[in-house]
């Protein structure tokens, strides 16, 4: 640990299991032993690791000065030099040293602690054989690299800080008994187990006869996960980790692990199964649960929740069950898709619940009894926050081969020099792998997510756009890929190579120029498209299907007796108007675009709004099976000058339809009439609909079931009734005719059915359940707003582009295709991202780059047809450690998530659910066999970009979309499926980690915007856990679908009254949509931060106060807290754990199943 001194330590030797007889001359498992001859336990480097050392360079590292060549003197035969960039491969005999350290134990490191070699200049990117040493050494600085891994023993040893003279500090992840001491237990003795004030007497469980070295089962796993390595890469790229001293009693505060900048690695440690679980976050807040004088079964609308009752479900409380039935299981991992516990009668669940604080009872100091240290665990706000410091004062240059990509959460500024902005293109790894065999022993998927409109910071360039004229954008004549900066001139630049076919293409001679003593062309400043990796070019007439026209908007309202009562037609009036025209009356559409308004019920109601009438004229057409449009002009107008006559139509509207009481709208009848108007044009539709519709074209079925929850069968709800709507979507989309719904059910509604209008059209499915205007309509007006506003194109066709020996296989998202090839899209916007699945088409060029161009051929919102071009090139790599290195885990989580998705239409979802465990176990398995296979069996090591892929796998298994439990209906389940079909890298990330900030002590630099940016400071983050709410304190939450404001029981007056304007917690109004504008400091500080957050969501963050343990609202906040165990589905230490045991498997065995999981080659 940088910064401490090193204390001397004794060595930890892992014998065989507690209880069983050890090898001649070696102590039982849990026993200390004096250090041989003085030094520390460690691995001898292998002869490939001693040879291959490397050092900065351009790519992260570079071979030595002077180091062999293959076929030079002084290389071994068959031996490769190292790659720029690859970390060290690991051993060659590392089965042997495994299985000689399983039999006879860790052999002494025959180097002193003081004797190692100087290492050179660390470089940008640290390497996978820089690590920084837990002390310095002598003659050197602290926290210089050090050329093997500090292995930390289980034995809490004391450490001196560099504010204190000789005071023993333990480290946080050891709970020793007093004085600091932990007995030695005497081979074959069970140790007594150590009791927390709220737990039972556990009775000992002894491993089974067979277990292996490390002990077997539960009592054995603890002992291994005292031993776990998170973001190592192997011996010689471990780490020791920065731990910072805590008060071994009390609770911890609340700061977060950090990783120092630069570090590669870093060693968790479980606490011995004997000492007393550690206290965590902030004593007295425990998750809601029933209150006195509230309703059970109101308060939990999402289901049975089992939050506070003790002893938690998980794989920590295991060793409670009798040595019988453990010994049953012991090989098999924690189930993570059980059925909900039954409910249990009142006084049992009021005796279950006995230590949840209640308003009038004192904190109770007491924390989970997990085994593990949720403090050490990998977090991401720890990843976040670092990333974030990094990129705060300097831009991401995109062609910089020493930095890896920003995480999409970050708030960063890019300087496009020839590789596309990350905005717009993310890759699951940086690395292409060389072969299919290297990609396969990776098991990592190889995908692209593209977000073609994605917006720009507000300081960064804008997209340029080129006009070749008539003769259009220079293109290859084999591939068709259009003209990059990858691109290699020829012949003194009477030739150009393409990047993706190699093909040698004649120049037009109009576009021809001479070539400088480097290759380049003399004009390469003033031709944006061989600079930057984004373009737009001006296209010809052969590029058009249709005359481009600026868009129009058609908003078509349900004014069915549902829609009157429940206010729905008055607040989707409310929105249109806000939508249209700013408070000045200026028009916010954009330039030449037309709006258009319809009504429906039974029939269909066109409205003639030309701006030469005095006010509009209603034309109905009863005949909705064969629907016409009974205008030709005066349906659709300018915003400006028809501004007058429009705002008196909506505003009657209401008044208009008052006693209506048909109850059955026709939105088949709708979309046919609407796409019939706009058939030479295209443009937007705006749906709002109430209810399921029974009559009319298209007609549909109430089919819902709620028997076929949890079944096999329960995926034939997620797939549509009929074609009809299907093969409309499909007109629509020759049309160009996107279309937006707005769903506002009070019971079944078939999103199914429904929802494939916007899904086959590239539009948008919101859903408000159980509509409440005094609720819900802010964000009903505010999303109507966000739609409205977005970068918008239509009539679009858009195809990925990869270089010679890749493929693209498959593609996710909402679109439409013909072919295989092309994605046809009636519309998008600047929200809509897509996946595409790449494969192998052969063995790549280790010398070349891997080039992928993606080509958007659109109309834009004011009438222009352009092609947008993405480029994007990165490397390719023989070393699978590259691979893993240079991958991006917000990327991969957003790429299966789309997968899952496709796969949860057509498979059980439990099959799914598996699948995506098992895919996260396949992937920490392949590093664990493939690059740290001589480190200790029993530790548990995740690659430093991959160490929170057990956590975003939980959050995605806890999602709507994918979890257990039979309280999520259909239509919401395919609701979420859709949305997260085609969420941004960026939005993905907020929405399966939410985002969380303490805002009861703000500094004064806090909630300011930044003068020469569009940022804003925010606090530091929060971990997502009821154990990190102070009950003192207010926090805000934010996972892109809403805000919620927590207001712990405790808050202070002061904040409430600078906030809110009042004085206690009970006058605080629960159903506040807008914090107050006062003029206190905290006021505004708290309403920048929100504005701040909304500016960067799609979607309208509608505001939710909870107030502990008094808000129904405090469940659904819960939810979102996936740290803990809620949502049918265990907490995160627990599924850590799970995880490690299912590695531990799977590295044991010896098969090597390459093809398992839902995301392979079809």
């Amino acid at each position: 640990m940088s910064g401490y001194p090193q204390q001397q330590q004794r060595p930890y030797y892992p014998g065989p299991a507690q209880g069983q007889p050890g090898q001649p001359g070696q102590p039982g498992q849990g026993q200390l032993a004096p250090p041989p001859n003085g030094y520390q336990q460690q691995q001898p480097p292998s002869p490939l690791q001693q040879q291959q050392k490397v050092g900065p360079g351009p790519y992260g590292n570079a071979p030595r000065p002077g180091a062999p060549m293959v076929g030079s003197p002084g290389m071994p035969p068959g031996v490769r030099p190292m790659q720029q960039g690859s970390p060290v491969r690991p051993p060659v005999n590392a089965p042997y040293q495994q299985q000689q350290q399983q039999q006879y134990g860790a052999r002494p490191n025959p180097r002193p602690p003081g004797a190692r070699p100087p290492m050179g200049p660390r470089p940008p990117l640290p390497s996978n054989q820089q690590i920084r040493s837990a002390s310095p050494m002598p003659g050197q600085a602290p926290g210089a690299p050090s050329p093997r891994p500090v292995h930390m023993t289980q034995t809490p040893t004391p450490m001196s800080t560099p504010g204190s003279t000789g005071q023993n500090i333990q480290s946080p992840l050891h709970h020793p008994q007093p004085p600091y001491q932990r007995a030695v237990t005497p081979l074959g003795q069970t140790p007594p187990p150590q009791q927390s004030p709220y737990q039972q007497p556990q009775q000992p469980i002894h491993p089974p006869a067979s277990a292996d070295q490390n002990g077997g089962g539960m009592n054995g796993l603890y002992n291994q996960m005292s031993n776990m390595s998170v973001g190592s890469n192997g011996p010689a790229d471990q780490q020791a980790s920065g731990l910072s001293p805590i008060p071994p009693q009390g609770p911890p505060a609340q700061t977060e692990f950090k990783p120092k900048p630069g570090a590669r690695a870093k060693r968790v440690f479980a606490a011995d199964p004997s000492a007393p679980p550690p206290s965590q976050g902030q004593a007295g807040v425990m998750p809601p649960g029933p209150q006195p004088g509230m309703n059970t079964a109101q308060q939990q609308p999402y289901g049975s929740q089992n939050f506070g009752q003790t002893p938690i479900q998980g794989y920590a409380q295991q060793q409670q069950q009798p040595p019988a039935p453990y010994q049953q299981q012991q090989l098999q991992p924690p189930m993570m898709n059980q059925p909900p516990m039954p409910q249990q009668p009142m006084g049992q669940q009021q005796q279950q619940q006995q230590f949840r604080p209640q308003p009038n009872q004192a904190p109770i100091q007491s924390g989970p009894k997990s085994r593990i240290d949720p403090d050490q665990v990998p977090s991401p706000v720890a990843v976040q926050e670092a990333d974030q410091a990094e990129w705060n004062d300097k831009p991401f240059i995109t062609s910089s081969r020493i930095h890896a990509t920003p995480l999409a959460s970050s708030d960063f500024m890019a300087i496009d020099e020839g590789n596309c902005n990350p905005r717009f293109f993310r890759m699951t790894t940086y690395n292409i792998p060389h072969t299919e065999d290297i990609l396969s022993s990776s098991q990592l998927p190889m995908g692209l997510v593209i977000q073609p409109l994605a917006k720009l910071r507000a300081d960064e360039a804008p997209i340029e756009t080129v006009d070749f004229g008539e003769s259009g954008p220079a293109r290859c004549r084999r591939c068709k890929a259009y003209i990059n900066p990858y691109m290699i001139f020829t012949n003194g630049g009477q030739r150009f190579v393409c990047n993706m076919c190699l093909f040698e293409n004649e120049i037009d001679p109009n576009y021809f120029c001479n070539l400088d003593m480097n290759g380049r062309r003399l004009d390469l400043d003033q031709r944006p498209e061989l600079r930057n990796g984004s373009i737009e070019f001006a296209v010809p007439k052969e590029y058009w299907n249709k005359t481009p026209a600026p868009a129009a908007y058609v908003f078509a309202i349900d004014v069915s007796w549902n829609a009157i009562q429940s206010g729905t037609l008055a607040q989707c009036v409310a929105g249109i108007k806000s939508a249209v025209w700013d408070e000045n009356g200026v028009s916010k559409m954009p330039p030449g675009a037309q709006i258009g308004i319809l009504t429906y019920d039974k029939t269909v109601h066109f409205y003639n709004v030309s701006p030469t009438l005095e006010q509009a004229q209603m034309m109905v057409v009863p005949d909705v099976n064969d629907v016409f449009v009974p205008l030709s002009d005066g349906f659709l107008v300018n915003p400006e000058t028809s501004k007058t006559i429009v705002e008196s139509l909506l505003d009657s509207l209401p008044q208009l339809f008052a006693e209506n009481k048909i109850t059955e709208p026709v939105i088949g009848a709708v979309v046919q009439a609407v796409c019939t108007a706009l058939e030479s044009r295209g443009g937007k539709l705006i749906l709002f609909q109430t209810s399921l519709p029974t009559y009319g074209p298209g007609a549909l079925k109430h089919r819902d079931d709620s028997k076929l929850y949890g079944t096999d069968k329960e995926r034939t709800l997620y797939a549509p009734q009929d074609d009809f709507y299907k093969k409309l979507g499909e007109t629509c989309v020759d049309a160009g005719l996107s279309i937006d719904l707005f769903l506002f059910p009070n019971a079944y509604v078939d999103v199914a059915t429904l929802g494939c209008l916007p899904s086959i059209t590239g539009g948008e499915t919101l859903m408000f359940q159980n509509f409440n205007a005094a609720r819900d309509g802010v964000k009903l007006i505010g999303n109507i707003g966000q739609i409205v506003s977005r970068p918008f194109g239509y009539n679009a066709l858009m195809r990925v582009r990869c270089s010679t020996g890749l493929r693209i296989t498959e593609h996710f998202g909402n679109f439409h295709m013909k072919n295989s090839t092309d994605l046809e899209l009636a519309g998008l916007d600047s929200e809509k991202a897509f996946g595409v699945l790449v494969k192998h088409d052969g063995n790549l060029n280790e010398r070349t780059e891997a080039s992928f161009q993606v080509a958007l051929l659109y109309t834009t919102a004011d009438g222009l047809r352009r092609v947008r071009v993405h480029n994007f090139s990165t490397p390719v790599t023989t070393l699978l450690g590259n691979v893993f290195r240079w991958a991006d885990m917000d990327t991969t989580i957003n790429f299966l998530s789309k997968g899952a998705i496709s796969q949860g239409l057509t498979r059980p979802l439990k099959e799914v659910r598996d699948a995506l465990t098992e895919k996260c176990v396949n992937v920490l398995s392949a590093y664990r066999k493939n690059c740290a296979s001589s480190t200790a069996p029993g530790q548990l090591i995740l690659p430093e970009s991959y160490k929170l892929f057990p956590l975003y796998a939980l959050t995605l298994l806890k999602s709507k979309s994918l979890r257990a439990g039979n309280d999520i209906n259909s239509d919401m389940r395919v609701h979420q499926m859709r949305m997260i079909n085609s969420m941004g890298v960026s939005e993905s990330v907020g929405f399966f980690y939410p985002r969380m900030i303490p805002v009861h002590e703000m500094d004064e630099k806090v909630g300011v915007q930044d003068p020469h940016s569009t940022r804003v400071l925010l606090p530091p983050l929060v971990r997502v856990s009821y154990a990190r709410l102070n009950p003192a304190g207010a926090y805000l939450l934010e996972n892109g679908q809403a805000m919620y404001l927590w207001l712990g029981r405790d808050v202070p007056s002061q904040f409430l009254m600078d906030v809110f304007g009042v004085a206690t917690l009970d006058e605080v109004d629960p159903n506040l949509r807008h914090l107050p504008e006062l003029t206190s400091q905290t006021s505004l500080q708290l309403r920048t931060i929100a504005s701040y957050m909304q500016g960067q969501r799609a979607k309208y963050l509608n505001l939710i106060l909870v107030r502990q343990a008094k808000d129904q609202s405090e469940l659904e906040f819960a939810n979102q807290l996936v740290e803990d165990k809620n949502n049918d589905a265990m907490s995160y230490v627990d599924y850590l754990c799970a995880i490690h045991r299912m590695i531990q498997n799977e590295v044991s065995s010896k098969t090597n199943d390459s093809n398992s999981g839902l995301w392979n080659s079809r």
